[in-house]
């Protein structure tokens, strides 16, 4: 049976990861909830995409020990970076997201070592197969793009303070729109001088998933604000 359950983590970490003379390694504290280490920065930016959507249930460091014939016919023992696991959310059983295996990579390692790769990317793809998941190869460009662009700059308001009912205001209105731009929460809620208190609370609010937006698109006052749906 494929263990794909939706709302539930079976796998841990396989292999313990320790500092490196080669790369930054540390442990992200995922939503203060579970420390997970990363290898490289690029590791480190790929859980802080993972961390931020809402739609990630966890992530695992480490996940799997899968066996593999390198080109040199000899057998070795490869371990993906994350398995990703995904909430069921509003959808029904039958579509339910499937847990992704992820190996993060620079552009230019790949591209350099594919070939003498090959043999154990295969060899996760099939494992992944059986488990009912899949298998993705993540770099720069699936990484360091607008989305971690926007949350950056959305981190830098996530410790800030506002009064709860100016936050619980903003959220009301846009619950009772549906969805909103925060150029109209800002003309209706923070007028004239009151602007930018008005657009570092949304940013706040956004930071700390209270409200929501397409991430992947430039955060400017035209920017489409809902409520999530929190599962």
């Amino acid at each position: 049976m494929p263990t794909n359950s939706c709302d539930t983590v079976q796998h841990r970490q396989v292999r313990k990861i320790g500092p490196t003379r080669q790369s930054v390694s540390g442990k992200l504290a995922f939503r203060g909830q579970t420390s997970i280490p990363f290898e490289s920065t690029l590791e480190r930016d790929f859980l802080i995409r993972a961390e931020f959507c809402l739609s990630v249930l966890d992530v695992i460091s480490q996940p799997a020990a899968i066996p593999f014939y390198g080109v040199n016919g000899q057998l070795y023992t490869y371990t993906p970076d994350f398995l990703v696991y995904y909430r069921l959310g509003d959808r029904a059983y039958g579509d339910y997201p499937k847990p992704v295996l992820v190996e993060v990579k620079p552009e230019k390692e790949w591209r350099g070592n594919w070939r003498k790769w090959l043999p154990k990317w295969k060899a996760a793809w099939r494992y992944a197969q059986t488990q009912g998941w899949e298998f993705h190869i993540h770099d720069e460009s699936r990484i360091r793009d607008q989305t971690l662009n926007n949350i950056r700059l959305l981190d830098r308001y996530k410790r800030m303070q506002f009064p709860m009912e100016e936050c619980q205001a903003i959220v009301d209105t846009v619950r009772q729109m549906g969805c909103s731009t925060a150029d109209y929460l800002l003309a209706r809620h923070f007028p004239g001088i009151y602007r930018a208190e008005g657009i570092s609370l949304i940013w706040h609010l956004l930071a700390t998933r209270q409200l929501d937006c397409d991430i992947a698109l430039p955060l400017n006052d035209l920017t489409d604000i809902w409520v999530p749906a929190h599962e």
